[in-house]
């Protein structure tokens, strides 16, 4: 599956996406409409999570820079989702909840985001993203990171994420915002 290069890339922060598709489906006629046409926008929501769920403090996300759309490329039978491809530039504000100090995140990705039938995901990706881990919640020690580079993520019907890089690092953003 071919990936545009880092600079025209961009996609919705792990932790907002991965949520609200798991939440909602996107209404059927929107997807009928979209499926393999035009882009719509994404809007990345705030996220606050309290202290030990995933920084030893409180911690907020909200977006600053926030032009993500997305498409759906493909449907499952009922009309709901099941590839979806997003793309645009994305900044998100991490703020300690004790302190304000607070760290710009460039979460400028660009995806293809499979929803399985059982509300798994599997993500293909290049370029960073924002995603959050809980403790025992995946590959990746509880935390919020900025993974960047070529890979893929599953997120399991339970929510447990494995992060399979191809070729890249992560920064744990916790640490830059203590």
């Amino acid at each position: 599956m071919p990936m545009a290069p880092r600079p025209t890339a961009s996609f919705v922060a792990l932790t907002a996406l991965g949520a609200l598709l798991a939440a909602a489906p996107v209404a059927h006629a929107e997807a009928a409409g979209a499926a393999g046409t035009g882009w719509v926008p994404a809007p990345s929501p705030s996220w606050s999570f309290p202290a030990g769920t995933r920084c030893d403090f409180p911690v907020s996300t909200a977006p600053v820079l926030d032009e993500v759309v997305r498409r759906t490329l493909e449907t499952h039978p009922d009309g709901s989702p099941k590839l979806v491809e997003y793309k645009g530039d994305l900044v998100v504000r991490v703020t300690n909840g004790d302190t304000g100090a607070t760290w710009d995140a460039d979460a400028s990705a660009r995806a293809v985001v499979e929803i399985r039938e059982d509300r798994s995901q599997l993500w293909t990706v290049q370029g960073p993203i924002l995603a959050g881990f809980a403790a025992n919640g995946g590959t990746l020690a509880r935390g919020l990171y900025t993974v960047e580079g070529a890979y893929t993520l599953e997120v399991s019907a339970t929510g447990y994420k494995t992060l399979t890089m191809l070729h890249g690092t992560t920064d744990a953003l916790c640490d830059r915002v203590v």
